[in-house]
Protein backbone atom coordinates (compact mmCIF):
# COMPACT_ATOMS: atom_id res chain seq x y z
CA UNK A 1 0.00 0.00 0.00
CA UNK A 2 1.19 3.51 -0.87
CA UNK A 3 1.34 5.53 2.37
CA UNK A 4 2.76 8.78 1.07
CA UNK A 5 0.42 11.76 0.42
CA UNK A 6 -0.77 12.19 -3.15
CA UNK A 7 -2.67 10.22 -5.76
CA UNK A 8 -2.48 6.56 -4.75
CA UNK A 9 -4.96 5.13 -7.27
CA UNK A 10 -6.47 6.31 -10.54
CA UNK A 11 -8.83 5.05 -13.22
CA UNK A 12 -10.45 6.03 -16.49
CA UNK A 13 -14.10 4.92 -16.55
CA UNK A 14 -17.19 5.57 -18.71
CA UNK A 15 -20.53 6.93 -17.54
CA UNK A 16 -23.05 6.28 -20.31
CA UNK A 17 -26.60 6.93 -19.06
CA UNK A 18 -27.67 3.68 -20.73
CA UNK A 19 -25.82 1.87 -17.93
CA UNK A 20 -28.70 2.81 -15.64
CA UNK A 21 -31.71 2.72 -17.96
CA UNK A 22 -30.64 -0.39 -19.92
CA UNK A 23 -32.92 0.16 -22.93
CA UNK A 24 -33.51 -2.65 -25.43
CA UNK A 25 -30.80 -1.19 -27.68
CA UNK A 26 -28.09 -2.13 -25.20
CA UNK A 27 -25.93 -5.23 -25.03
CA UNK A 28 -26.62 -6.32 -21.45
CA UNK A 29 -23.63 -8.65 -21.42
CA UNK A 30 -21.36 -5.78 -22.46
CA UNK A 31 -22.69 -3.54 -19.72
CA UNK A 32 -22.08 -6.36 -17.25
CA UNK A 33 -18.47 -6.69 -18.43
CA UNK A 34 -17.89 -2.97 -18.02
CA UNK A 35 -19.52 -3.06 -14.59
CA UNK A 36 -17.33 -6.00 -13.50
CA UNK A 37 -14.15 -4.22 -14.64
CA UNK A 38 -15.13 -1.05 -12.81
CA UNK A 39 -16.13 -2.96 -9.67
CA UNK A 40 -12.74 -4.71 -9.61
CA UNK A 41 -11.02 -1.31 -9.70
CA UNK A 42 -13.30 0.00 -6.97
CA UNK A 43 -12.51 -2.99 -4.76
CA UNK A 44 -8.80 -2.31 -5.11
CA UNK A 45 -9.33 1.38 -4.43
CA UNK A 46 -11.17 0.63 -1.21
CA UNK A 47 -8.33 -1.62 -0.12
CA UNK A 48 -6.01 1.39 -0.40
CA UNK A 49 -7.99 3.09 2.40
CA UNK A 50 -7.48 6.55 0.89
CA UNK A 51 -8.50 9.78 2.63
CA UNK A 52 -10.23 11.28 -0.41
CA UNK A 53 -12.28 10.00 -3.35
CA UNK A 54 -12.31 12.34 -6.36
CA UNK A 55 -14.62 12.01 -9.36
CA UNK A 56 -13.29 14.11 -12.20
CA UNK A 57 -15.77 14.51 -15.04
CA UNK A 58 -17.30 16.94 -17.48
CA UNK A 59 -20.24 19.27 -17.16
CA UNK A 60 -22.97 18.19 -19.63
CA UNK A 61 -24.56 21.61 -20.16
CA UNK A 62 -26.38 21.19 -16.84
CA UNK A 63 -25.83 24.04 -14.38
CA UNK A 64 -22.74 25.36 -16.15
CA UNK A 65 -23.96 26.42 -19.56
CA UNK A 66 -25.45 29.94 -19.46
CA UNK A 67 -24.86 32.02 -16.35
CA UNK A 68 -21.32 30.78 -15.59
CA UNK A 69 -19.13 28.39 -17.58
CA UNK A 70 -15.78 27.94 -15.78
CA UNK A 71 -13.02 25.83 -17.33
CA UNK A 72 -12.63 23.97 -14.03
CA UNK A 73 -14.79 23.95 -10.91
CA UNK A 74 -14.65 22.23 -7.52
CA UNK A 75 -17.70 21.36 -5.44
CA UNK A 76 -17.22 22.65 -1.90
CA UNK A 77 -20.69 21.98 -0.53
CA UNK A 78 -21.78 19.23 1.83
CA UNK A 79 -24.38 17.66 -0.46
CA UNK A 80 -25.41 17.74 -4.12
CA UNK A 81 -28.63 16.82 -5.84
CA UNK A 82 -28.34 13.90 -8.26
CA UNK A 83 -30.30 13.41 -11.46
CA UNK A 84 -32.33 10.78 -13.28
CA UNK A 85 -32.28 7.41 -11.57
CA UNK A 86 -29.69 8.88 -9.21
CA UNK A 87 -31.84 11.77 -7.97
CA UNK A 88 -31.66 12.74 -4.33
CA UNK A 89 -28.83 13.93 -2.14
CA UNK A 90 -25.23 12.76 -2.56
CA UNK A 91 -22.68 13.53 0.19
CA UNK A 92 -19.83 15.84 -0.84
CA UNK A 93 -16.44 16.22 0.86
CA UNK A 94 -16.56 20.01 0.63
CA UNK A 95 -13.90 20.49 3.29
CA UNK A 96 -11.42 18.66 1.07
CA UNK A 97 -12.63 20.75 -1.84
CA UNK A 98 -11.80 23.98 -0.03
CA UNK A 99 -8.41 22.60 1.02
CA UNK A 100 -7.49 21.79 -2.58
CA UNK A 101 -8.88 25.10 -3.80
CA UNK A 102 -6.60 27.02 -1.44
CA UNK A 103 -3.58 25.00 -2.54
CA UNK A 104 -4.44 25.49 -6.23
CA UNK A 105 -4.69 29.25 -5.73
CA UNK A 106 -1.20 29.22 -4.23
CA UNK A 107 0.00 27.14 -7.19
CA UNK A 108 -1.27 29.65 -9.74
CA UNK A 109 -4.60 28.05 -10.72
CA UNK A 110 -7.90 29.71 -9.88
CA UNK A 111 -10.73 27.26 -10.56
CA UNK A 112 -14.29 28.22 -9.73
CA UNK A 113 -16.04 26.64 -6.80
CA UNK A 114 -19.68 25.88 -6.14
CA UNK A 115 -21.72 25.09 -3.05
CA UNK A 116 -24.93 23.95 -4.72
CA UNK A 117 -24.27 22.66 -8.26
CA UNK A 118 -26.27 19.57 -9.15
CA UNK A 119 -24.62 16.35 -10.25
CA UNK A 120 -25.29 14.60 -13.52
CA UNK A 121 -24.87 10.85 -13.78
CA UNK A 122 -21.40 11.49 -15.23
CA UNK A 123 -20.37 11.75 -11.57
CA UNK A 124 -22.64 9.21 -9.91
CA UNK A 125 -22.51 6.30 -12.36
CA UNK A 126 -18.75 5.87 -11.79
CA UNK A 127 -19.43 5.62 -8.06
CA UNK A 128 -22.20 3.03 -8.40
CA UNK A 129 -20.41 0.93 -11.02
CA UNK A 130 -17.20 0.97 -8.98
CA UNK A 131 -19.15 -0.39 -6.02
CA UNK A 132 -19.19 2.64 -3.74
CA UNK A 133 -22.07 3.00 -1.30
CA UNK A 134 -24.23 6.05 -1.82
CA UNK A 135 -23.25 7.21 1.67
CA UNK A 136 -19.59 7.53 0.62
CA UNK A 137 -18.56 11.22 0.56
CA UNK A 138 -16.61 12.24 -2.51
CA UNK A 139 -15.29 15.34 -4.24
CA UNK A 140 -16.64 16.24 -7.69
CA UNK A 141 -14.34 18.27 -9.94
CA UNK A 142 -15.85 19.62 -13.15
CA UNK A 143 -14.18 20.36 -16.47
CA UNK A 144 -15.97 22.24 -19.24
CA UNK A 145 -16.03 19.86 -22.21
CA UNK A 146 -19.02 20.97 -24.27
CA UNK A 147 -19.30 24.78 -24.21
CA UNK A 148 -16.67 26.62 -26.29
CA UNK A 149 -14.22 27.99 -25.51
CA UNK A 150 -13.15 24.92 -23.52
CA UNK A 151 -9.79 24.67 -21.75
CA UNK A 152 -7.01 23.60 -24.08
CA UNK A 153 -5.41 20.16 -23.73
CA UNK A 154 -2.25 21.85 -22.46
CA UNK A 155 -4.23 23.70 -19.81
CA UNK A 156 -6.01 20.50 -18.76
CA UNK A 157 -2.67 18.70 -18.39
CA UNK A 158 -1.24 21.60 -16.38
CA UNK A 159 -4.33 21.66 -14.16
CA UNK A 160 -3.82 17.95 -13.51
CA UNK A 161 -0.23 18.54 -12.48
CA UNK A 162 -1.29 21.34 -10.14
CA UNK A 163 -4.12 19.23 -8.73
CA UNK A 164 -1.71 16.40 -7.93
CA UNK A 165 0.62 18.87 -6.18
CA UNK A 166 -2.32 20.32 -4.27
CA UNK A 167 -3.29 16.87 -3.01
CA UNK A 168 0.27 16.26 -1.84
CA UNK A 169 0.49 19.67 -0.16
CA UNK A 170 -2.84 19.06 1.57
CA UNK A 171 -1.28 15.91 3.05
CA UNK A 172 -3.98 13.51 1.91
CA UNK A 173 -4.04 10.26 -0.03
CA UNK A 174 -6.52 10.33 -2.90
CA UNK A 175 -7.99 7.97 -5.47
CA UNK A 176 -9.28 9.51 -8.69
CA UNK A 177 -12.02 8.35 -11.06
CA UNK A 178 -11.64 10.27 -14.32
CA UNK A 179 -14.81 9.77 -16.33
CA UNK A 180 -15.37 10.80 -19.93
CA UNK A 181 -15.46 9.40 -23.45
CA UNK A 182 -14.24 7.70 -25.36
CA UNK A 183 -15.83 8.85 -28.63
CA UNK A 184 -19.50 9.68 -28.89
CA UNK A 185 -21.50 12.57 -30.33
CA UNK A 186 -24.49 13.21 -28.03
CA UNK A 187 -27.14 15.54 -29.43
CA UNK A 188 -25.83 15.28 -33.01
CA UNK A 189 -26.71 13.14 -36.05
CA UNK A 190 -23.42 11.31 -35.56
CA UNK A 191 -24.47 9.76 -32.25
CA UNK A 192 -24.64 6.24 -33.74
CA UNK A 193 -21.19 6.64 -35.35
CA UNK A 194 -18.45 6.57 -32.66
CA UNK A 195 -14.91 6.84 -34.02
CA UNK A 196 -13.72 3.33 -33.20
CA UNK A 197 -10.51 3.58 -35.25
CA UNK A 198 -9.27 6.64 -33.40
CA UNK A 199 -10.38 5.27 -30.05
CA UNK A 200 -8.64 1.95 -30.54
CA UNK A 201 -5.35 3.80 -31.02
CA UNK A 202 -6.01 5.94 -27.94
CA UNK A 203 -6.79 2.84 -25.89
CA UNK A 204 -3.69 1.00 -27.09
CA UNK A 205 -1.51 3.95 -26.12
CA UNK A 206 -3.16 4.20 -22.69
CA UNK A 207 -2.81 0.45 -22.12
CA UNK A 208 0.90 0.77 -22.95
CA UNK A 209 1.28 3.55 -20.37
CA UNK A 210 1.62 6.43 -22.83
CA UNK A 211 -0.86 8.89 -21.33
CA UNK A 212 0.85 11.86 -22.94
CA UNK A 213 -0.47 10.59 -26.28
CA UNK A 214 -3.72 12.27 -25.26
CA UNK A 215 -1.93 15.59 -25.65
CA UNK A 216 -1.60 15.04 -29.40
CA UNK A 217 -5.33 15.86 -29.68
CA UNK A 218 -5.91 19.59 -29.81
CA UNK A 219 -9.35 21.11 -29.31
CA UNK A 220 -10.32 20.66 -32.98
CA UNK A 221 -9.23 17.00 -33.00
CA UNK A 222 -11.14 16.29 -29.80
CA UNK A 223 -14.29 17.73 -31.37
CA UNK A 224 -13.81 15.99 -34.72
CA UNK A 225 -13.29 12.54 -33.19
CA UNK A 226 -16.11 12.86 -30.64
CA UNK A 227 -13.65 13.00 -27.77
CA UNK A 228 -14.38 16.37 -26.18
CA UNK A 229 -14.81 14.51 -22.87
CA UNK A 230 -11.19 13.35 -23.03
CA UNK A 231 -10.32 16.58 -21.25
CA UNK A 232 -10.91 14.75 -17.98
CA UNK A 233 -8.43 12.13 -19.19
CA UNK A 234 -5.93 14.83 -20.11
CA UNK A 235 -6.23 16.16 -16.56
CA UNK A 236 -5.56 12.67 -15.22
CA UNK A 237 -2.51 12.41 -17.49
CA UNK A 238 -1.15 15.51 -15.79
CA UNK A 239 -1.86 14.00 -12.39
CA UNK A 240 -0.09 10.65 -12.80
CA UNK A 241 2.11 10.99 -15.91
CA UNK A 242 3.08 8.13 -18.20
CA UNK A 243 2.50 4.89 -16.36
CA UNK A 244 1.41 1.43 -17.50
CA UNK A 245 -1.97 0.43 -16.01
CA UNK A 246 -2.63 -2.85 -14.25
CA UNK A 247 -6.03 -3.35 -15.91
CA UNK A 248 -7.55 -2.29 -19.22
CA UNK A 249 -10.79 -3.07 -21.09
CA UNK A 250 -11.99 -1.84 -24.51
CA UNK A 251 -15.69 -2.25 -25.34
CA UNK A 252 -17.16 -0.61 -28.46
CA UNK A 253 -20.92 -0.09 -28.54
CA UNK A 254 -23.12 1.41 -31.26
CA UNK A 255 -23.09 4.85 -29.61
CA UNK A 256 -20.04 4.95 -27.30
CA UNK A 257 -16.61 3.42 -27.10
CA UNK A 258 -16.24 2.31 -23.48
CA UNK A 259 -12.75 2.16 -22.00
CA UNK A 260 -11.89 1.10 -18.46
CA UNK A 261 -8.26 1.62 -17.47
CA UNK A 262 -7.00 1.27 -13.91
CA UNK A 263 -3.87 2.17 -11.96
CA UNK A 264 -4.25 0.68 -8.50
CA UNK A 265 -0.59 0.74 -7.47
CA UNK A 266 0.90 4.19 -7.88
CA UNK A 267 3.98 3.63 -5.75
CA UNK A 268 7.02 5.50 -7.07
CA UNK A 269 8.62 3.62 -9.94
CA UNK A 270 12.31 3.34 -10.69
CA UNK A 271 13.30 5.18 -13.81
CA UNK A 272 14.86 3.07 -16.52
CA UNK A 273 18.58 3.79 -16.94
CA UNK A 274 19.29 6.32 -19.66
CA UNK A 275 21.48 5.54 -22.63
CA UNK A 276 23.00 9.00 -22.19
CA UNK A 277 23.09 9.66 -18.42
CA UNK A 278 24.15 12.81 -16.66
CA UNK A 279 27.58 12.69 -15.07
CA UNK A 280 27.39 11.92 -11.37
CA UNK A 281 29.14 14.49 -9.20
CA UNK A 282 31.54 11.89 -7.83
CA UNK A 283 32.58 10.97 -11.40
CA UNK A 284 33.32 14.53 -12.53
CA UNK A 285 37.11 14.12 -12.15
CA UNK A 286 37.03 10.93 -14.23
CA UNK A 287 34.98 12.67 -16.91
CA UNK A 288 37.41 15.59 -16.87
CA UNK A 289 40.37 13.24 -17.37
CA UNK A 290 38.66 11.59 -20.35
CA UNK A 291 37.58 14.89 -21.88
CA UNK A 292 41.15 16.23 -21.69
CA UNK A 293 42.32 13.30 -23.86
CA UNK A 294 39.54 14.08 -26.34
CA UNK A 295 39.99 17.83 -26.39
CA UNK A 296 43.71 18.50 -25.87
CA UNK A 297 46.44 17.16 -28.15
CA UNK A 298 49.12 17.42 -25.44
CA UNK A 299 46.99 15.51 -22.95
CA UNK A 300 46.29 12.90 -25.59
CA UNK A 301 50.00 12.48 -26.28
CA UNK A 302 50.71 12.15 -22.55
CA UNK A 303 48.02 9.49 -22.21
CA UNK A 304 49.43 7.50 -25.13
CA UNK A 305 52.97 7.80 -23.80
CA UNK A 306 52.25 6.69 -20.22
CA UNK A 307 48.67 5.96 -19.17
CA UNK A 308 49.54 5.43 -15.51
CA UNK A 309 51.39 8.72 -15.27
CA UNK A 310 48.57 10.53 -17.04
CA UNK A 311 45.93 9.06 -14.73
CA UNK A 312 48.01 10.08 -11.72
CA UNK A 313 47.49 13.74 -12.63
CA UNK A 314 43.87 13.45 -11.55
CA UNK A 315 42.23 12.72 -8.20
CA UNK A 316 40.75 9.37 -9.17
CA UNK A 317 39.64 6.46 -7.05
CA UNK A 318 41.64 3.28 -7.60
CA UNK A 319 38.91 1.58 -9.61
CA UNK A 320 38.42 4.69 -11.76
CA UNK A 321 42.14 4.88 -12.46
CA UNK A 322 42.26 1.19 -13.40
CA UNK A 323 39.31 1.57 -15.81
CA UNK A 324 40.87 4.60 -17.47
CA UNK A 325 44.33 3.06 -17.80
CA UNK A 326 42.97 -0.17 -19.25
CA UNK A 327 40.32 1.67 -21.29
CA UNK A 328 37.71 -0.68 -19.87
CA UNK A 329 34.84 0.71 -21.91
CA UNK A 330 32.22 -1.50 -20.25
CA UNK A 331 33.22 -0.32 -16.78
CA UNK A 332 33.43 3.30 -17.86
CA UNK A 333 29.98 3.14 -19.46
CA UNK A 334 28.04 0.79 -17.19
CA UNK A 335 29.67 1.12 -13.78
CA UNK A 336 30.77 4.74 -13.80
CA UNK A 337 28.02 5.92 -16.16
CA UNK A 338 30.32 7.97 -18.36
CA UNK A 339 28.33 9.37 -21.27
CA UNK A 340 28.68 7.00 -24.27
CA UNK A 341 29.16 9.94 -26.65
CA UNK A 342 32.20 11.06 -24.65
CA UNK A 343 33.57 7.52 -24.81
CA UNK A 344 32.87 7.43 -28.53
CA UNK A 345 34.88 10.63 -28.97
CA UNK A 346 37.69 9.11 -26.88
CA UNK A 347 37.87 6.03 -29.08
CA UNK A 348 37.80 8.13 -32.24
CA UNK A 349 40.69 10.35 -31.06
CA UNK A 350 42.82 7.42 -29.99
CA UNK A 351 42.08 5.43 -33.13
CA UNK A 352 43.43 8.28 -35.25
CA UNK A 353 46.86 7.95 -33.62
Amino acid sequence: MVNRPGVVGAAIVPHAPQFLTLPETEDKAQVARVNAAMRAIGDKFRALDADLLIVLSNAHCDDMVVHCVPPFAIHCGTRAEGSGLHEGAWPIDGEAGYALLRQLLDLGFDPAFTLDAKLGTAFTIPLEFCGYAREQPFLPIFVNAYVPPQPSPERCFAFGQALAHAIERAGCRAVVLASGGLSHYPGTPRYPEPDIDTDRIIFERLAAGNLRYLMSFDSAALDRTGNVECRSLQILAGMIGDRKPDSALFEPSWHHIYAVVGWTDLAPTKEAPLYYPSTASERSELARAIFAVVDDAAARAAFLADRDAYAARFELAAEERAALVSLDRDALRERFRINPMLLYQLEARLASK
